[in-house]
């Protein structure tokens, strides 16, 4: 194991090096690379000139990488073509643009934040997952639901005490006009993705929680997670019918 970590530590830097030597041949750019940089200056809107742009980067393949690091940089860039910028980096260098690419689930801004989580997970980076695990609490929403989706994807089931704990993150509740906390749509994601990793320790919390009325609007996300986490599925029929079964379950357990 230490010797897999060491040559990973190898690659990285060696990715890292090649990114960095990139970079310092910014002013012998050719007009290729110079057509590409005036490119991404420019608001990118029309679905046909970013497809085009796409498929000039990628037929450039490495001698579009600095241009791309460039972008992806510079603030001077507008953040959808830093976006684009990234994820064009991942499908050029493919793994070894991940060390350089997670740099950016730090930055300032959450769509770039985004962009290198969704880069990650198109390259199934799993090595990654105590930073997916880390963004479950970031401030921006969308970025908490994309972190998700990482590991949701990824199977790590390692960080499942760390979705359910989103549960109780008040990030993922509004406050209604009486005071009242309502769930996000987020919510609902959390309770599947614990079911999907088969967190056992949510198994008690969600057999109390399917029998609050509290937690109706939520009823189908919690009797799927039981169904994935127990390995039993309620029968067909409506709510008071799968209450009564997991009730059963719960009593034949000795769960209180």
């Amino acid at each position: 194991m230490r010797y897999i970590l060491i040559l990973m530590m190898i690659f990285s830097s060696i990715s890292f090096a090649a990114i960095k030597k990139d970079v310092q041949k910014e002013k012998k750019w050719t007009l290729l690379q110079k057509s590409i940089v005036r490119s991404f200056k420019k608001p990118l809107k029309k679905k046909v000139t970013i497809l085009k742009l796409k498929s000039k980067v990628l037929d450039m393949k490495k001698e579009a990488v600095p241009v791309l690091v460039e972008v992806m940089k510079n603030g001077k860039y507008p953040e959808k073509n830093r976006w684009i910028a990234t994820m064009l980096l991942g499908r050029l260098m493919g793994s070894k643009a991940a060390p350089f690419i997670s740099k950016f689930s730090k930055h300032p801004s959450w769509i770039l934040r985004m962009a290198s989580l969704k880069a990650l997970l198109a390259l199934s980076q799993k090595e990654y997952g105590s930073m997916y695990a880390k963004l479950l609490t970031d401030k921006s929403l969308l970025v908490r639901t994309q972190a998700l989706e990482n590991i949701k994807a990824l199977r790590l089931r390692d960080y499942a005490p760390y979705v359910w704990r989103m549960l109780y993150d008040s990030q993922n509740y509004v406050q209604t006009d009486r005071g009242a906390n309502k769930r996000t749509h987020i919510i609902k994601k959390v309770i599947t993705v614990a079911g999907l990793l088969n967190f056992k320790k949510a198994k008690l919390p969600l057999l109390k929680m399917i029998q609050n009325k509290k937690y109706s609007d939520i009823f189908p996300e919690i009797d799927q997670a039981l169904a994935m986490i127990t390995g039993k599925k309620s029968p067909k029929g409506g709510m008071e019918v799968k209450k009564i079964f997991w009730k059963r379950l719960s009593l034949s357990e000795r769960v209180f």
